[in-house]
């Protein structure tokens, strides 16, 4: 696991195991809010023992951006937290994240020990702030990669931790693509000196606007090539030929996930597209 300290009292964790994911330490005078746990359990007790046994900041808050195992799969390792997430969040651990989490198991042994976890402070609209002596963080919807996800800013420093609405190839698989849009275009007018993003590298300021119109960009080629493809009734494997490169991504990207992920959002935006042909 790879550790970052972004600024003074925020750090960010990223799986050197799994696609880059990433977790991020928000300290306080009482102690540390994390943002999403990591895949693996050994990975999450890292970033729990450094937080409190090296630094001494008891994890007090766990938000979880959205409900994917890779975000969430070490909850359970930080039950004396408050664990707060979407509405929505709740409802998807509670069912699919279950029925995951037991094929999941079945196929990686490091797994057994892992349990859901369920937020009990939940948003459903609006915001829910937290006032942490001299900081504020926000946390507030930003549907898209799936409809649970939520992004966390801290104010006063001006960074973002936007999950997976905000990652080196946009994925729309258990989302939707114009939600993912609507959120991608509400970060520039935030004033941010950085974007964590849920998976990949922390994003800087000089870097951010490019960043958001290189994912929009590949929406945008996504979704033409996707609609030609319905418009002459090519039948859904036909989505095998959208290459990555040809919607202005590369294949490398996560660790060479980024193919796979590509793929998949081409199958979503097609039977989208048909079911509303």
């Amino acid at each position: 696991m790879l550790k970052e300290r972004v600024s003074d009292d925020i750090y960010v964790f990223t799986s050197e195991r799994y696609a880059q994911v990433t977790a991020g330490a928000i300290l306080y005078p009482d102690g540390a809010v994390l943002v999403d746990t990591l895949a693996f359990p050994a990975e999450t007790k890292q970033i729990r023992d450094f937080l409190e046994n090296r630094l001494g900041a008891k994890v007090r808050y766990v938000i979880n951006t959205h409900y994917h195992s890779d975000h969430t799969n070490g909850n359970y390792l930080l039950t004396n937290a408050h664990f707060i997430a979407h509405q929505l969040c709740r409802e998807k651990l509670d069912t699919v994240g279950r029925t995951g989490l037991a094929r999941a198991k079945q196929q990686t042994p490091e797994l057994a020990n892992v349990e859901i976890v369920l937020p009990s402070i939940l948003l459903s609209e609006g915001s829910i702030q937290l006032n942490l002596g001299k900081k504020t963080v926000q946390i507030f919807s930003t549907p898209g990669v799936s409809p649970d996800s939520v992004s966390v800013m801290l104010k006063e420093d001006r960074i973002l931790f936007a999950g997976d609405m905000m990652m080196p190839l946009p994925y729309i698989a258990d989302g939707d693509i114009d939600d993912l849009e609507r959120s991608l275009q509400s970060i520039p007018s935030l004033g941010l000196e950085n974007v964590v993003q849920g998976h990949g590298e922390v994003i800087l300021r000089g870097e951010i606007d490019d960043a958001v119109r290189a994912n929009l960009r590949y929406l945008e080629n996504l979704r033409k090539k996707v609609e030609a493809a319905v418009k002459k009734k090519r039948p859904r494997d036909a989505m095998r030929e959208i290459d990555i490169e040809s919607c202005g991504k590369n294949r490398i990207a996560l660790n060479g996930l980024a193919a796979q992920l590509h793929q998949a959002n081409c199958f979503a935006l097609y039977d989208k597209l048909t079911r509303k042909a």
